[in-house]
């Protein structure tokens, strides 16, 4: 059996014309505010108020913002003016003088030992490292740290970066 697959599910039908029923709601609804304010205030006060109600109705009726209608917007500022707001920010400290600038930078050109942590899985896994930079030879003999040459044995196994650690300050 064939069947009808409906297409364009999201187009609202056009029932008053080329307007929809929402859109006539929201251009009925501005005229009336618009004709009672005409009536009821002096047009001096009445002409900045008309122009406010009629530029509010006709954007309700026809404006989208980014693809959406004019009301979701409406919504979504008023829900973000009266509810509660979660401030987050990047706690990173930052370098106040030329001094801490050369320490970062004379840090960074030296051999990278991780600073000592109670997590056994990071020390695991940095010891992992160094056993298989040493095992494919990927390390060098000797390996600067600070101005001090220290001597790599690659038959000595490193269990933590804290035997690491003894191991340069000997």
């Amino acid at each position: 059996m064939q069947f009808q697959v409906p297409q364009f599910i999201e187009v609202e039908d056009k029932i008053f014309g080329p307007l929809t029923f929402k859109q006539f709601i929201y251009v009925g609804g501005g005229l009336g505010a618009v004709y009672i304010l005409w009536r009821i205030l002096p047009i001096y006060l009445a002409g900045p108020i008309i122009l406010g109600v009629g530029g509010l109705a006709a954007a309700l009726a026809f404006f989208q913002f980014n693809g959406r209608p004019f009301i979701i917007a409406l919504e979504n500022s008023f829900f973000y003016m009266i509810r509660s707001k979660l401030y987050l920010w990047n706690n990173v400290r930052k370098v106040k003088n030329k001094k801490e600038v050369e320490k970062a930078a004379a840090r960074s050109s030296t051999l990278y030992i991780p600073k000592l942590s109670e997590s056994k899985l990071h020390e695991l896994a940095w010891s992992l490292d160094i056993k298989e930079r040493v095992a494919a030879g990927v390390a060098a003999e000797d390996e600067r740290v600070g101005t001090r040459q220290v001597a790599i044995d690659p038959s000595a196994p490193l269990h933590t970066a804290r035997e690491a650690l003894r191991a340069v300050s000997e």
